[in-house]
């Protein structure tokens, strides 16, 4: 397998039923034993209830929700530029962006949580701003940030302390300076000590001397006794006094976070692209899954993204496969329903049998790599069978999927005919249960050119809990077709022990539908189907042939 692949993303189909998720699951741990280990098994879908008890049982969570396999912001190379604190100098970022050749800079707090934002412009903004002479005073400035912008040295003051009044000034004479110095102010002067011990004397807060000139000891003495701050600096008057608006903090001119945009890393490169296009920075912060910041992504990073790399269990149909699917590489498709529309952009192992569980197929594959089966994964897939096949009872079953299950039974150490009661009753309990919920537990879509519709099953073990259910799902069916954007939609409730379904249908000709395609006559919206289990091999070819057959006679 190349080094370039991260992990690979196993993943059963939208609304996944037990089959689903198992096979994920225990595909996931064969592959880990053979190959290299980063294979993840993925759910595309809410688990229903039987398969939380299967998960249950055998000690398992469930696996962690993926709904796009579109490339996201994770699977490209942005950059990891260093957070900087909100007390930085205009200056000291100034020459970051310079040194990174990034134009914009985070300012994240303590937590590395993301406090605001600083672009180049915004720092050429504050530094144009010459008329703005008490920038320093409002912006509470600490005397390091002046020391670090004029390369100074502290005279006399707490280089921790801040600036909390005044303007700034330059000092030049104590006769032009008479009149034009406030109390508070903070004064640029020269090495003239008349000028330095009356910039002094009158109160301001800090004194800066420029040309790297002497200040003597009376004057730090009286600047001492008056509280006042004096620093050197080497810088000439003109260079400190362009420079020293620029010892401002970053939050005094940042973006604040509640306005800046920014990314996840699992922002879809799609959707990035199109926030950028809308924007007038070229950066944009990017927060990990914790919601921490993690660096910082432009355009031409969005370029040549790493596609993810899955392999499809359970479903060969794009209509109930994840979202972004033609971004990803599909590596592999196990699967034992007809051959659907999935396409590939590059060579794939494809292996669908015509099995009634798609773990029966995965149970030959660990046998054929001579891989032990773990108890609790050999629990999974013989509930997977199980599911799928009604507990042998479902046409679909074969040989080999009674085989598979009595072998793993034996393995995970349980009873067939206990365990099956058991998982089909939680399956069917409908304790706090939505319409749309059991709607969605067990439902997939299926399309040929243009005919598109829904099938849902639900299995019951008793008469009572197949009648509350189907009062409970069948007003819900005209939102189901509507949510999954198809015309018609069919609902199949299915008694185990009696094998027969009570099949609930929506949308325009859809009790015609089920009349021609199942030759019986509904009534009051229910079509009884005897001996009728099994929507992969009885319901579902028998349905697309008649909408075909009628699509065909509409002249569509």
């Amino acid at each position: 397998m190349p080094d370039a692949i991260r992990k690979v993303n196993v993943i059963g189909h939208l609304h996944p039923d037990t089959d689903s998720i198992c096979a994920a699951i225990s595909y996931a741990y064969l592959k880990n034993q053979i190959d290299k280990p980063i294979y993840e098994a993925r759910r595309a879908g809410t688990v229903n209830r039987e398969t939380q008890f299967a998960l249950r049982h055998f000690g398992f969570v469930e696996p962690a929700l993926i709904t796009s396999v579109a490339p996201q912001i994770k699977d490209i190379s942005f950059q990891h530029q260093p957070g900087i604190d909100a007390e930085t100098s205009l200056y000291v970022a100034w020459n970051l962006i310079q040194e990174s050749k990034v134009d914009t800079l985070v300012i994240t707090d303590a937590d590395n949580d993301i406090e605001g934002l600083i672009s180049v412009k915004d720092i050429a903004s504050a530094n144009m701003d010459i008329f703005d002479a008490a920038v320093l005073s409002s912006s509470k400035t600490r005397y390091t940030n002046v020391l670090d912008t004029l390369n100074g040295e502290m005279v006399a003051g707490d280089p921790e302390g801040c600036i909390e009044e005044g303007r700034i000034r330059v000092g030049t004479t104590p006769e032009m300076m008479e009149g034009n110095i406030q109390p508070g102010d903070i004064v640029l002067v020269t090495n003239r000590y008349e000028t330095q011990r009356f910039a002094v004397e009158s109160g301001v807060s800090c004194v800066i001397v420029c040309n790297g000139a002497h200040v003597s000891h009376v004057v730090v003495n009286e600047a001492q006794k008056r509280n006042c701050t004096v620093i050197a600096t080497p810088y000439d008057t003109y260079a400190a006094a362009r420079l020293i608006s620029m010892a401002m903090p970053v939050r005094a001119k940042m973006l604040p976070a509640d306005k800046v945009i920014h990314f996840s890393v699992n922002t879809t490169i799609d959707d990035a692209r199109k926030v950028m296009t809308q924007s007038r920075h070229r950066f944009f912060p990017v927060v990990d899954e914790g919601g921490h910041y993690a660096g910082v992504v432009n355009g031409p990073n969005l370029l040549d993204p790493q596609k993810k790399h899955v392999i499809l269990v359970d479903h060969n149909e794009r209509s109930q496969a994840v979202d972004g699917l033609e971004q990803a590489v599909i590596m592999e498709i196990i699967d034992h329903h007809r051959i659907g529309s999935i396409e590939t952009s590059a060579p794939a192992y494809f292996r669908n049998m015509p099995v009634g569980c798609t773990c029966t197929i995965i149970y030959s594959i660990y046998r054929e790599n001579g891989v032990e089966i773990p108890a609790n994964i050999a629990g999974l897939m013989l509930s997977a069978i199980l599911s799928d096949t009604l507990a042998f009872r479902s046409p679909t079953c074969t040989p080999m999927d009674i085989e598979a299950g009595n072998a793993l039974a034996k393995i995970a150490g349980v009873d067939i005919d206990t365990y099956a009661d058991q998982m089909f009753d939680a399956g069917a309990d409908l304790t706090g249960r939505t319409a749309e919920e059991f709607f969605n537990s067990d439902f997939k879509v299926f399309s040929r050119g243009k005919v598109r519709f829904g099938v849902g099953q639900g299995s019951f073990m008793t008469e009572n809990s197949r009648k509350a259910a189907e009062a409970l799902c069948g007003p819900y069916l005209p939102e189901g077709a509507k949510v999954n954007e198809i015309p018609v939609v069919f609902y199949m409730f299915t008694d185990v022990k009696s094998q027969t379904t009570e099949m609930l249908y929506w949308g325009p000709n859809s009790e015609a539908m089920v009349s021609r395609a199942f030759g019986v006559t509904p009534e009051d919206g229910v079509a009884t189907l005897p001996g009728v289990v099994s929507r992969k091999k009885q319901v579902t070819p028998a349905l697309m042939s008649t909408l075909l057959e009628m699509s065909e006679e509409d002249g569509e």
